[in-house]
Protein backbone atom coordinates (compact mmCIF):
# COMPACT_ATOMS: atom_id res chain seq x y z
CA UNK A 1 0.00 0.00 0.00
CA UNK A 2 1.54 3.39 -0.75
CA UNK A 3 0.27 6.73 0.86
CA UNK A 4 -0.93 10.11 -1.34
CA UNK A 5 1.23 12.89 0.08
CA UNK A 6 0.99 15.27 -2.74
CA UNK A 7 -1.53 15.66 -5.78
CA UNK A 8 -1.68 18.19 -8.88
CA UNK A 9 -4.61 18.98 -9.96
CA UNK A 10 -6.03 21.17 -12.84
CA UNK A 11 -9.41 20.57 -14.57
CA UNK A 12 -12.51 22.04 -15.92
CA UNK A 13 -14.96 20.17 -14.41
CA UNK A 14 -15.59 20.98 -10.86
CA UNK A 15 -18.93 18.91 -10.22
CA UNK A 16 -17.67 15.99 -7.74
CA UNK A 17 -14.76 17.78 -7.13
CA UNK A 18 -15.47 19.07 -3.65
CA UNK A 19 -15.91 15.88 -1.88
CA UNK A 20 -12.24 15.18 -2.88
CA UNK A 21 -10.77 18.03 -2.11
CA UNK A 22 -12.00 17.93 1.56
CA UNK A 23 -10.97 14.35 1.70
CA UNK A 24 -6.95 15.12 0.24
CA UNK A 25 -7.24 18.17 2.75
CA UNK A 26 -8.44 15.98 5.65
CA UNK A 27 -5.80 13.61 4.85
CA UNK A 28 -3.24 16.39 5.02
CA UNK A 29 -2.07 15.58 1.29
CA UNK A 30 0.25 18.48 -0.42
CA UNK A 31 -1.88 19.90 -3.73
CA UNK A 32 -0.45 21.89 -6.86
CA UNK A 33 -3.08 23.82 -8.71
CA UNK A 34 -3.21 25.80 -11.33
CA UNK A 35 -5.59 28.76 -12.14
CA UNK A 36 -9.20 28.63 -11.62
CA UNK A 37 -9.12 25.37 -10.16
CA UNK A 38 -6.02 26.69 -7.89
CA UNK A 39 -8.87 29.42 -6.71
CA UNK A 40 -11.42 26.95 -6.71
CA UNK A 41 -9.74 24.81 -3.65
CA UNK A 42 -9.04 27.71 -2.12
CA UNK A 43 -12.65 28.38 -1.63
CA UNK A 44 -13.15 25.18 -0.40
CA UNK A 45 -11.25 26.78 2.51
CA UNK A 46 -8.44 24.32 1.26
CA UNK A 47 -4.70 24.53 1.01
CA UNK A 48 -3.11 24.47 -1.96
CA UNK A 49 0.01 25.53 -3.77
CA UNK A 50 -0.09 27.64 -7.05
CA UNK A 51 2.37 25.16 -9.65
CA UNK A 52 3.69 28.97 -11.14
CA UNK A 53 5.77 28.66 -7.25
CA UNK A 54 6.47 25.62 -8.16
CA UNK A 55 7.93 26.00 -11.61
CA UNK A 56 8.97 29.97 -11.10
CA UNK A 57 7.33 30.29 -14.33
CA UNK A 58 4.02 31.79 -15.05
CA UNK A 59 1.19 30.39 -17.29
CA UNK A 60 2.52 31.90 -20.75
CA UNK A 61 1.35 31.75 -24.52
CA UNK A 62 -1.96 32.81 -23.68
CA UNK A 63 -2.26 29.42 -21.50
CA UNK A 64 -0.86 27.03 -23.46
CA UNK A 65 2.53 26.18 -21.61
CA UNK A 66 1.63 25.79 -18.02
CA UNK A 67 2.50 22.58 -16.59
CA UNK A 68 5.25 21.64 -18.35
CA UNK A 69 8.08 21.70 -16.24
CA UNK A 70 10.82 19.37 -15.03
CA UNK A 71 9.71 20.14 -11.33
CA UNK A 72 6.25 18.88 -12.33
CA UNK A 73 6.67 16.40 -15.09
CA UNK A 74 9.77 15.27 -12.80
CA UNK A 75 7.80 14.56 -9.50
CA UNK A 76 5.37 12.47 -11.75
CA UNK A 77 7.54 10.39 -13.82
CA UNK A 78 10.73 10.22 -10.80
CA UNK A 79 10.80 6.22 -9.61
CA UNK A 80 10.38 6.24 -6.40
CA UNK A 81 13.22 2.63 -6.16
CA UNK A 82 15.14 4.09 -8.47
CA UNK A 83 18.59 5.32 -6.28
CA UNK A 84 19.52 7.94 -9.43
CA UNK A 85 15.90 9.41 -9.68
CA UNK A 86 14.96 9.71 -5.89
CA UNK A 87 18.82 11.57 -5.93
CA UNK A 88 17.71 14.20 -8.54
CA UNK A 89 14.49 14.64 -6.85
CA UNK A 90 16.47 16.11 -3.94
CA UNK A 91 19.36 17.91 -6.52
CA UNK A 92 16.64 20.20 -8.27
CA UNK A 93 14.12 20.58 -5.78
CA UNK A 94 11.75 18.07 -7.43
CA UNK A 95 8.18 17.07 -4.92
CA UNK A 96 7.47 13.78 -5.48
CA UNK A 97 3.70 14.18 -7.26
CA UNK A 98 1.60 10.90 -6.16
CA UNK A 99 -1.86 12.25 -7.86
CA UNK A 100 -2.62 13.85 -10.80
CA UNK A 101 -6.31 14.83 -11.18
CA UNK A 102 -6.54 16.84 -14.83
CA UNK A 103 -9.19 16.80 -17.55
CA UNK A 104 -8.66 17.68 -21.39
CA UNK A 105 -9.91 20.63 -23.23
CA UNK A 106 -13.38 19.49 -24.90
CA UNK A 107 -11.93 19.00 -28.43
CA UNK A 108 -14.53 16.61 -29.69
CA UNK A 109 -17.70 18.91 -28.12
CA UNK A 110 -16.00 21.99 -30.02
CA UNK A 111 -15.74 19.62 -33.17
CA UNK A 112 -19.30 19.02 -33.11
CA UNK A 113 -20.51 22.74 -32.72
CA UNK A 114 -18.19 24.71 -34.91
CA UNK A 115 -16.58 24.40 -38.33
CA UNK A 116 -13.83 27.35 -37.53
CA UNK A 117 -10.46 25.47 -37.58
CA UNK A 118 -8.60 28.17 -34.86
CA UNK A 119 -11.47 27.08 -31.96
CA UNK A 120 -10.93 23.61 -33.03
CA UNK A 121 -6.92 23.77 -33.26
CA UNK A 122 -7.07 25.85 -29.78
CA UNK A 123 -8.66 22.07 -27.81
CA UNK A 124 -6.04 20.21 -28.95
CA UNK A 125 -4.43 19.59 -25.57
CA UNK A 126 -1.30 19.68 -24.85
CA UNK A 127 -0.10 19.86 -21.05
CA UNK A 128 -3.43 17.53 -19.73
CA UNK A 129 -2.65 15.17 -22.33
CA UNK A 130 1.33 14.97 -21.14
CA UNK A 131 0.24 14.83 -17.47
CA UNK A 132 -2.35 11.96 -18.46
CA UNK A 133 0.26 9.79 -20.34
CA UNK A 134 3.46 10.19 -17.79
CA UNK A 135 1.44 9.57 -14.77
CA UNK A 136 -0.43 6.63 -16.34
CA UNK A 137 3.54 5.33 -17.22
CA UNK A 138 4.64 5.74 -14.00
CA UNK A 139 1.61 3.78 -12.74
CA UNK A 140 3.86 2.51 -9.62
CA UNK A 141 3.91 5.53 -7.97
CA UNK A 142 1.34 7.82 -9.28
CA UNK A 143 -2.54 7.42 -9.36
CA UNK A 144 -4.34 9.60 -12.72
CA UNK A 145 -7.71 10.42 -13.02
CA UNK A 146 -8.15 11.29 -16.60
CA UNK A 147 -11.36 12.63 -16.46
CA UNK A 148 -14.18 14.30 -14.33
CA UNK A 149 -15.68 10.35 -15.18
CA UNK A 150 -13.48 8.80 -12.97
CA UNK A 151 -14.15 11.09 -9.90
CA UNK A 152 -16.30 8.81 -8.03
CA UNK A 153 -13.59 5.96 -8.78
CA UNK A 154 -11.52 8.30 -6.72
CA UNK A 155 -13.66 9.22 -3.54
CA UNK A 156 -14.29 5.46 -3.37
CA UNK A 157 -10.50 4.74 -3.76
CA UNK A 158 -10.30 7.75 -1.14
CA UNK A 159 -13.34 6.80 1.31
CA UNK A 160 -12.11 2.95 1.44
CA UNK A 161 -8.35 2.95 1.81
CA UNK A 162 -7.93 6.48 3.77
CA UNK A 163 -5.81 7.88 1.50
CA UNK A 164 -3.63 5.10 0.18
CA UNK A 165 -3.92 2.78 -2.57
CA UNK A 166 -2.06 -0.70 -4.12
CA UNK A 167 -1.10 -1.48 -7.54
CA UNK A 168 -3.94 -2.93 -8.78
CA UNK A 169 -5.69 0.50 -8.16
CA UNK A 170 -3.11 2.73 -9.90
CA UNK A 171 -2.88 0.29 -12.54
CA UNK A 172 -6.99 0.93 -12.76
CA UNK A 173 -6.57 4.25 -13.19
CA UNK A 174 -3.91 4.12 -15.71
CA UNK A 175 -5.85 1.90 -17.81
CA UNK A 176 -8.73 4.64 -17.92
CA UNK A 177 -5.94 7.00 -18.78
CA UNK A 178 -4.81 5.17 -21.75
CA UNK A 179 -8.85 4.77 -22.56
CA UNK A 180 -8.87 8.58 -22.55
CA UNK A 181 -5.72 9.24 -24.59
CA UNK A 182 -6.29 7.02 -27.14
CA UNK A 183 -9.78 7.95 -27.62
CA UNK A 184 -8.70 11.77 -27.70
CA UNK A 185 -5.93 11.56 -30.17
CA UNK A 186 -8.02 9.53 -32.57
CA UNK A 187 -10.40 12.19 -32.57
CA UNK A 188 -7.52 14.76 -33.55
CA UNK A 189 -6.45 12.30 -36.30
CA UNK A 190 -10.21 12.02 -37.58
CA UNK A 191 -10.21 15.61 -37.65
CA UNK A 192 -7.22 15.85 -39.48
CA UNK A 193 -7.65 12.79 -41.81
CA UNK A 194 -10.71 13.31 -43.35
CA UNK A 195 -10.59 9.93 -44.40
CA UNK A 196 -7.26 10.64 -46.60
CA UNK A 197 -5.17 8.22 -44.26
CA UNK A 198 -4.28 4.37 -45.22
CA UNK A 199 -4.89 3.23 -41.39
CA UNK A 200 -8.54 2.47 -39.93
CA UNK A 201 -8.78 4.15 -36.27
CA UNK A 202 -11.73 4.25 -34.02
CA UNK A 203 -12.46 4.78 -30.61
CA UNK A 204 -15.72 4.50 -28.81
CA UNK A 205 -17.24 4.55 -25.39
CA UNK A 206 -18.48 4.05 -22.92
CA UNK A 207 -19.47 -0.03 -23.04
CA UNK A 208 -22.10 -2.25 -22.29
CA UNK A 209 -21.52 -5.68 -21.24
CA UNK A 210 -24.91 -7.35 -23.30
CA UNK A 211 -26.44 -10.89 -21.71
CA UNK A 212 -25.02 -12.48 -24.68
CA UNK A 213 -23.46 -12.57 -28.09
CA UNK A 214 -25.82 -13.54 -31.50
CA UNK A 215 -26.12 -16.66 -29.97
CA UNK A 216 -26.09 -17.70 -25.85
CA UNK A 217 -22.85 -19.10 -26.11
CA UNK A 218 -20.89 -15.73 -27.55
CA UNK A 219 -20.20 -12.73 -25.35
CA UNK A 220 -21.15 -9.43 -26.37
CA UNK A 221 -20.02 -5.85 -25.79
CA UNK A 222 -22.01 -3.13 -27.11
CA UNK A 223 -19.06 0.06 -27.68
CA UNK A 224 -21.30 3.57 -27.61
CA UNK A 225 -24.17 5.61 -25.80
CA UNK A 226 -27.43 3.74 -26.71
CA UNK A 227 -29.08 6.88 -24.77
CA UNK A 228 -27.96 9.67 -27.37
CA UNK A 229 -30.40 7.19 -30.19
CA UNK A 230 -33.25 6.29 -27.62
CA UNK A 231 -34.77 6.74 -24.26
CA UNK A 232 -35.93 3.29 -23.08
CA UNK A 233 -39.10 3.45 -20.75
CA UNK A 234 -39.60 -0.42 -20.05
CA UNK A 235 -38.74 -3.88 -20.45
CA UNK A 236 -35.61 -5.96 -19.48
CA UNK A 237 -32.18 -5.17 -21.35
CA UNK A 238 -31.42 -4.70 -25.02
CA UNK A 239 -29.68 -7.53 -26.30
CA UNK A 240 -27.39 -7.94 -29.04
CA UNK A 241 -29.82 -8.93 -31.69
CA UNK A 242 -31.87 -6.21 -30.86
CA UNK A 243 -29.12 -3.54 -31.17
CA UNK A 244 -28.83 -5.16 -35.21
CA UNK A 245 -32.48 -4.89 -35.60
CA UNK A 246 -32.81 -1.39 -34.29
CA UNK A 247 -30.01 -0.52 -36.37
CA UNK A 248 -31.95 -2.02 -39.45
CA UNK A 249 -34.98 -0.85 -38.30
CA UNK A 250 -34.04 2.61 -37.97
CA UNK A 251 -32.07 3.29 -40.88
CA UNK A 252 -35.44 1.85 -42.46
CA UNK A 253 -38.03 4.22 -41.00
CA UNK A 254 -36.17 7.05 -41.56
CA UNK A 255 -36.52 6.80 -45.75
CA UNK A 256 -40.62 7.58 -45.06
CA UNK A 257 -42.38 10.68 -44.41
CA UNK A 258 -45.81 9.51 -44.24
CA UNK A 259 -47.23 7.84 -41.37
CA UNK A 260 -45.32 4.65 -41.63
CA UNK A 261 -44.96 1.60 -39.58
CA UNK A 262 -42.73 -1.25 -40.14
CA UNK A 263 -42.21 -5.07 -38.56
CA UNK A 264 -38.70 -6.32 -38.42
CA UNK A 265 -37.44 -9.47 -37.83
CA UNK A 266 -33.37 -10.56 -38.12
CA UNK A 267 -33.17 -7.10 -39.86
CA UNK A 268 -35.76 -7.17 -42.51
CA UNK A 269 -39.02 -5.76 -43.12
CA UNK A 270 -42.03 -8.63 -42.60
CA UNK A 271 -44.39 -5.85 -42.83
CA UNK A 272 -44.50 -2.30 -43.73
CA UNK A 273 -47.14 0.37 -44.57
CA UNK A 274 -48.35 3.93 -45.28
CA UNK A 275 -51.43 4.34 -44.39
CA UNK A 276 -54.14 7.15 -43.66
CA UNK A 277 -53.59 6.77 -39.88
CA UNK A 278 -51.05 4.97 -37.64
CA UNK A 279 -54.09 2.09 -36.71
CA UNK A 280 -54.53 1.51 -40.70
CA UNK A 281 -50.51 1.54 -40.96
CA UNK A 282 -50.35 -0.87 -38.21
CA UNK A 283 -52.78 -2.92 -39.69
CA UNK A 284 -51.62 -2.90 -43.19
CA UNK A 285 -48.25 -3.69 -41.91
CA UNK A 286 -49.06 -6.54 -39.64
CA UNK A 287 -51.16 -8.29 -43.02
CA UNK A 288 -48.03 -8.76 -44.92
CA UNK A 289 -46.91 -11.18 -42.77
CA UNK A 290 -48.81 -11.89 -39.14
CA UNK A 291 -46.76 -15.33 -38.75
CA UNK A 292 -43.35 -13.60 -39.21
CA UNK A 293 -44.26 -11.00 -37.26
CA UNK A 294 -44.99 -12.55 -33.95
CA UNK A 295 -41.59 -11.77 -31.91
CA UNK A 296 -40.79 -8.62 -34.46
CA UNK A 297 -39.56 -5.48 -33.72
CA UNK A 298 -41.98 -2.83 -34.24
CA UNK A 299 -41.10 0.81 -35.44
CA UNK A 300 -42.69 3.84 -36.29
CA UNK A 301 -42.43 7.83 -37.08
CA UNK A 302 -45.43 8.73 -35.29
CA UNK A 303 -46.66 9.00 -31.84
CA UNK A 304 -48.32 5.74 -30.95
CA UNK A 305 -51.97 6.71 -29.45
CA UNK A 306 -54.34 4.46 -27.33
CA UNK A 307 -56.67 3.31 -30.38
CA UNK A 308 -53.20 2.19 -32.07
CA UNK A 309 -51.60 0.75 -28.59
CA UNK A 310 -54.87 -1.26 -27.72
CA UNK A 311 -54.46 -3.41 -31.48
CA UNK A 312 -50.49 -3.42 -31.05
CA UNK A 313 -50.72 -5.34 -27.46
CA UNK A 314 -52.93 -8.26 -28.99
CA UNK A 315 -49.15 -9.18 -30.63
CA UNK A 316 -46.55 -10.48 -28.37
CA UNK A 317 -43.26 -8.42 -29.86
CA UNK A 318 -39.80 -7.94 -28.01
CA UNK A 319 -39.37 -3.99 -28.91
CA UNK A 320 -40.94 -0.93 -30.52
CA UNK A 321 -39.54 1.92 -30.71
CA UNK A 322 -41.67 5.66 -31.43
CA UNK A 323 -40.65 8.66 -31.62
CA UNK A 324 -43.63 8.97 -28.56
CA UNK A 325 -45.99 7.56 -26.48
CA UNK A 326 -49.32 9.09 -25.42
CA UNK A 327 -49.99 8.51 -21.46
CA UNK A 328 -52.57 5.92 -22.16
CA UNK A 329 -51.28 4.15 -24.88
CA UNK A 330 -47.96 3.96 -22.32
CA UNK A 331 -49.53 2.32 -20.04
CA UNK A 332 -51.18 -0.31 -22.33
CA UNK A 333 -48.27 -1.49 -23.68
CA UNK A 334 -46.06 -1.47 -20.57
CA UNK A 335 -48.87 -4.42 -19.88
CA UNK A 336 -45.98 -6.98 -20.40
CA UNK A 337 -42.87 -7.11 -18.09
CA UNK A 338 -40.37 -7.89 -20.27
CA UNK A 339 -41.62 -5.82 -23.70
CA UNK A 340 -38.93 -3.30 -24.30
CA UNK A 341 -40.46 0.06 -24.93
CA UNK A 342 -38.21 2.55 -26.56
CA UNK A 343 -38.51 7.01 -27.44
CA UNK A 344 -36.65 7.84 -30.25
CA UNK A 345 -34.32 10.61 -30.01
CA UNK A 346 -33.10 12.93 -33.16
CA UNK A 347 -30.04 11.56 -34.08
CA UNK A 348 -27.71 11.92 -37.23
CA UNK A 349 -25.59 8.59 -37.55
CA UNK A 350 -22.33 8.93 -39.41
CA UNK A 351 -21.70 9.01 -42.63
CA UNK A 352 -19.55 5.75 -42.66
CA UNK A 353 -20.01 1.85 -41.41
CA UNK A 354 -17.51 -0.35 -41.09
CA UNK A 355 -17.13 -4.37 -39.36
CA UNK A 356 -14.53 -6.78 -39.28
CA UNK A 357 -13.47 -9.01 -41.70
CA UNK A 358 -10.54 -11.69 -42.03
CA UNK A 359 -7.84 -10.53 -39.83
CA UNK A 360 -8.91 -6.83 -40.63
CA UNK A 361 -11.65 -3.96 -40.86
CA UNK A 362 -14.13 -3.20 -43.96
CA UNK A 363 -15.31 0.60 -44.38
CA UNK A 364 -17.44 2.11 -46.29
CA UNK A 365 -20.08 4.99 -47.21
CA UNK A 366 -23.95 4.66 -46.18
CA UNK A 367 -26.08 3.48 -48.82
CA UNK A 368 -27.60 7.04 -48.50
CA UNK A 369 -28.39 7.29 -51.71
CA UNK A 370 -32.25 7.81 -52.28
CA UNK A 371 -34.04 7.60 -55.86
CA UNK A 372 -37.06 9.84 -56.19
CA UNK A 373 -39.27 9.94 -59.77
CA UNK A 374 -36.87 12.16 -62.01
CA UNK A 375 -34.16 10.01 -61.22
CA UNK A 376 -35.82 7.07 -63.15
CA UNK A 377 -35.55 5.48 -66.76
CA UNK A 378 -38.60 4.31 -68.08
CA UNK A 379 -37.04 1.41 -70.88
CA UNK A 380 -40.25 0.02 -71.79
CA UNK A 381 -42.67 1.18 -74.39
CA UNK A 382 -45.04 1.19 -71.98
CA UNK A 383 -44.62 3.59 -68.84
CA UNK A 384 -45.64 3.51 -65.46
CA UNK A 385 -48.49 5.48 -63.96
CA UNK A 386 -48.37 7.70 -61.16
CA UNK A 387 -50.09 5.76 -58.95
CA UNK A 388 -47.29 3.10 -59.96
CA UNK A 389 -44.71 5.42 -59.53
CA UNK A 390 -45.47 5.74 -56.40
CA UNK A 391 -45.51 2.13 -55.19
CA UNK A 392 -41.97 1.84 -56.99
CA UNK A 393 -40.46 4.63 -55.31
CA UNK A 394 -41.96 2.68 -52.69
CA UNK A 395 -40.50 -1.06 -52.74
CA UNK A 396 -37.54 0.54 -53.89
CA UNK A 397 -37.17 2.23 -50.19
CA UNK A 398 -38.12 -1.31 -48.86
CA UNK A 399 -35.91 -3.18 -50.99
CA UNK A 400 -32.79 -1.06 -50.55
CA UNK A 401 -32.89 -2.41 -46.33
CA UNK A 402 -33.60 -6.00 -46.88
CA UNK A 403 -30.92 -8.88 -47.37
CA UNK A 404 -29.75 -9.83 -51.06
CA UNK A 405 -30.62 -11.20 -52.53
CA UNK A 406 -33.73 -9.35 -52.51
CA UNK A 407 -36.95 -8.94 -53.57
CA UNK A 408 -40.35 -7.00 -52.69
CA UNK A 409 -43.72 -7.10 -53.99
CA UNK A 410 -45.74 -4.10 -52.86
CA UNK A 411 -49.46 -2.59 -53.96
CA UNK A 412 -51.35 0.40 -52.07
CA UNK A 413 -47.75 1.38 -50.20
CA UNK A 414 -48.09 -2.12 -48.23
CA UNK A 415 -45.71 -4.47 -48.11
CA UNK A 416 -46.97 -7.69 -49.52
CA UNK A 417 -44.20 -10.39 -50.51
CA UNK A 418 -40.46 -10.77 -49.80
CA UNK A 419 -37.87 -12.75 -50.94
CA UNK A 420 -34.82 -12.40 -48.68
CA UNK A 421 -31.62 -13.41 -47.98
CA UNK A 422 -31.47 -15.53 -51.22
CA UNK A 423 -28.86 -17.43 -53.81
CA UNK A 424 -30.39 -16.24 -56.87
CA UNK A 425 -32.56 -13.30 -57.51
CA UNK A 426 -35.46 -15.97 -59.22
CA UNK A 427 -35.75 -17.67 -55.94
CA UNK A 428 -36.15 -14.41 -54.10
CA UNK A 429 -39.01 -13.69 -56.20
CA UNK A 430 -40.55 -17.17 -55.73
CA UNK A 431 -40.11 -16.64 -51.99
CA UNK A 432 -41.94 -13.04 -52.32
CA UNK A 433 -44.75 -14.80 -54.91
CA UNK A 434 -45.57 -17.25 -52.15
CA UNK A 435 -45.81 -15.27 -49.58
CA UNK A 436 -48.36 -12.85 -51.26
CA UNK A 437 -50.74 -15.98 -51.92
CA UNK A 438 -49.87 -17.18 -48.66
CA UNK A 439 -51.68 -13.90 -47.35
CA UNK A 440 -54.15 -13.91 -49.77
CA UNK A 441 -53.09 -11.07 -51.36
CA UNK A 442 -53.94 -10.45 -55.06
CA UNK A 443 -50.76 -9.60 -57.20
CA UNK A 444 -52.60 -8.15 -60.17
CA UNK A 445 -51.41 -4.51 -60.88
CA UNK A 446 -48.59 -5.31 -57.46
CA UNK A 447 -45.05 -4.04 -58.42
CA UNK A 448 -41.69 -5.49 -57.75
CA UNK A 449 -38.14 -4.01 -57.07
CA UNK A 450 -34.94 -5.91 -56.98
CA UNK A 451 -32.10 -4.47 -55.08
CA UNK A 452 -30.10 -5.92 -58.24
CA UNK A 453 -30.47 -6.63 -61.94
CA UNK A 454 -31.88 -9.43 -63.50
CA UNK A 455 -29.35 -11.54 -65.13
CA UNK A 456 -32.26 -13.73 -67.24
CA UNK A 457 -35.31 -12.86 -68.25
CA UNK A 458 -37.05 -15.44 -66.34
CA UNK A 459 -37.66 -13.15 -63.21
CA UNK A 460 -39.89 -11.07 -65.48
CA UNK A 461 -41.58 -13.74 -66.60
CA UNK A 462 -42.21 -15.12 -63.51
CA UNK A 463 -44.01 -11.70 -62.21
CA UNK A 464 -45.80 -11.48 -65.39
CA UNK A 465 -47.48 -14.44 -64.85
CA UNK A 466 -48.21 -13.72 -61.47
CA UNK A 467 -49.85 -10.54 -62.06
CA UNK A 468 -47.18 -7.85 -61.89
CA UNK A 469 -47.55 -4.91 -63.60
CA UNK A 470 -44.49 -2.88 -63.17
CA UNK A 471 -40.47 -3.22 -62.06
CA UNK A 472 -38.04 -1.45 -60.63
CA UNK A 473 -34.44 -2.43 -60.82
CA UNK A 474 -31.23 -0.99 -61.29
CA UNK A 475 -30.05 -2.30 -64.46
CA UNK A 476 -26.87 -2.99 -65.41
CA UNK A 477 -27.06 -6.51 -66.83
CA UNK A 478 -25.46 -7.23 -70.64
CA UNK A 479 -28.88 -9.09 -71.35
CA UNK A 480 -31.08 -6.15 -69.64
CA UNK A 481 -32.36 -6.16 -73.33
CA UNK A 482 -33.92 -9.63 -72.45
CA UNK A 483 -35.85 -8.49 -69.43
CA UNK A 484 -37.05 -5.36 -71.50
CA UNK A 485 -38.21 -7.49 -74.44
CA UNK A 486 -40.03 -9.71 -72.29
CA UNK A 487 -41.69 -6.86 -70.61
CA UNK A 488 -42.72 -4.78 -74.04
CA UNK A 489 -44.11 -8.11 -75.55
CA UNK A 490 -46.21 -8.30 -72.30
CA UNK A 491 -47.42 -5.19 -71.93
CA UNK A 492 -45.47 -4.49 -68.65
CA UNK A 493 -43.44 -1.50 -67.15
CA UNK A 494 -39.95 -1.52 -65.85
CA UNK A 495 -38.19 1.25 -65.01
CA UNK A 496 -34.47 1.80 -64.20
CA UNK A 497 -32.27 3.29 -61.10
CA UNK A 498 -28.90 2.63 -62.21
CA UNK A 499 -28.35 2.58 -58.43
CA UNK A 500 -27.80 -1.12 -56.78
CA UNK A 501 -28.76 -1.44 -53.30
CA UNK A 502 -26.68 -5.01 -51.84
CA UNK A 503 -27.23 -5.40 -48.59
CA UNK A 504 -25.01 -8.49 -46.80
Amino acid sequence: MKKINSALISVFHKDGLDKIIKILDKFGVKIYSTGGTYDYIKSLNAEAITVESLTDYPSILGGRVKTLHPKVFGGILGRRDNENDVKQFSEYGIPEIDLVIVDLYPFEQTLASTNNEQEIIEKIDIGGISLIRAAAKNFKDVIIVPSAKNYGHLLDLLETKKGYSDLEDRKQFATYAFDVSSQYDTAIFGYFNQGKSSSFKASVSPSEVLRYGENPHQKGVYYGDLSKVFRQLHGKAISYNNIGDLDAGINLISEFEETTVAILKHNNACGLACGSSLLDSWNMALEGDPVSAFGGVIITNEIVDEETAVEINKLFFEIILAPGYKSSALEILKSKKNRIILEKNSYDFGKKQFRSALNGVIEQDHDLAGEKQYDLKVVTHKAPDELEISNLIFANKIVKHTKSNAIVLTKGKQLIGSGVGQTSRVDALKQAIEKAIEFKFDLNGAVLASDAFFPFADSVELANKAGISAVIQPGGSVRDQDSIDYCNKNGMSMVFTGIRHFKH
